[in-house]
């Protein structure tokens, strides 16, 4: 996992990061997790600046392949499912879950909007890491406060 610097970040910042690493590196079958803030900026990543092989063997810098990819599927995915929700009378919507033949994802909402996004194995826990991205967003639903998602933010732009 790279992550960004945690250098010069708030306390809360970086226990953020901390808690974000720690679900990348302790939960079996994780791939990569991002945070997207309600308006669909990715303000943490397990892997911000990761880069891609092209179809020709040389290197490019993302977003294919990498976190800005999985920051762009969870913020349509809760877009998607915040749309169906209020269509079917359905409420707020808590998790939503995509399995697929070589990967699951999986979305839940934090708080204000902001959005846990997951990518996995396919022979992935999924009650895991379901438990995981719980323990996760009930640590850091109510500290997202405004000031830490523009710090967030900053932080993200600096790393890519």
């Amino acid at each position: 996992m790279t992550a960004p610097s945690t250098f010069g970040l708030s306390t809360e910042a970086r226990n953020l990061h901390w808690l974000l690493s720690n679900l990348v590196e302790e939960v079996p079958g994780v791939h990569s997790v991002t945070v997207v803030s309600s308006d669909g900026l990715m303000l943490l990543s397990s892997d911000p600046g990761r880069q891609t092989t092209t179809v020709t063997g040389g290197l490019q810098d993302g977003p294919r392949g990498s976190s800005a990819d999985l920051a762009t599927i969870v913020s349509g995915i809760g877009s998607l499912t915040v749309g169906a929700a209020k269509l079917m009378d359905g409420g707020g919507v808590k998790q939503t879950m995509v399995a697929m033949d070589e990967g699951s994802v999986f979305v839940m909402s934090i708080s204000d909007g902001s959005l846990l996004g997951v990518h996995a194995t396919p022979d992935c826990d999924m009650s895991v890491i379901a438990y995981h991205m719980a323990l996760f967003v009930g640590r850091a639903g109510h500290v997202l406060t405004p000031e830490l998602r523009s710090e967030l933010r900053k932080s993200m732009e600096s790393a890519q």
